[in-house]
């Protein structure tokens, strides 16, 4: 079945570069960001690993861990990771999931059932849909899902601005418009009534139209 926006983030036993996890165990009260590649030692993916590498303290300040995958097994992960850290500066210290025998990456719909058992023979090529970031809460559900080509490099600032919209929504009942930043206004979500925001936005807010009304974004 596939993954959606609202299900709960499928649990399970993985080997890690850290060592072995059971998934929601490991994630516990946080936020997490599981992000999927579909091979090892390609380029794109090692631009990616190592700019997140950098961008993790931001992350961990949110409350929100960091586990990425890859389709091949973790003594191959170790080796990459040495690459990755040669090649853009990056010291990667988040756990990356050994998925050789390809049980995650089916679990999390990104290869099909058939897809066989073993990493071993398969190429980037065939592997192309293991790319796929997961925001998933401390209550186990999936919040967003973004899928990429291998050809186009992710962009990890939307990654945590998303973080950082998501959050507020859990937090204040409140939405960000298109393009919002960081400390711009936000919208009160249209299920809080009007006596409800006035108890949560004792400031005020205006209103756009009846179904739009506009805020300051509440502290964090």
């Amino acid at each position: 079945m596939a993954l959606r926006i609202g299900d709960v983030a499928p649990d399970f036993h993985a080997e890690t570069t850290h060592g072995p996890i059971n998934f929601h165990d490991w994630l516990g009260d946080s936020w997490c960001v599981l992000f999927s590649h579909p091979k090892d030692f390609t380029p794109v993916c090692t631009t990616e690993l190592g700019y997140l590498a950098k961008l993790q303290p931001e992350f961990e300040k949110r409350n929100c861990k960091v586990i990425g995958l890859s389709v091949d097994p973790v003594t191959d992960h170790r080796v990459w990771l040495n690459d990755i850290e040669e090649a853009t500066g990056g010291h990667v210290d988040y756990p990356l999931i050994g998925d050789h025998d390809l049980a995650v990456a089916k679990l999390y719909d990104m290869l099909p059932a058939d897809a066989g058992t073993t990493s071993e023979g398969r190429t980037a090529a065939n592997n192309q849909t293991v790319r796929t970031v997961f925001l998933i809460g401390p209550d186990k559900l999936i919040k967003a899902m973004l899928v990429y080509p291998m050809s186009s490099g992710r962009n990890f600032d939307e990654v945590l601005r998303l973080l950082d919209s998501c959050q507020l929504t859990a937090e204040h009942k409140v939405a960000t418009p298109v393009n919002w930043k960081e400390g711009e206004d936000v919208i009160i979500v249209p299920a809080v009534s009007n006596e409800e925001a006035r108890e949560r936005f004792p400031e005020g807010w205006t209103t756009v139209k009846p179904y739009f009304r506009v805020v300051h974004q509440p502290h964090r």
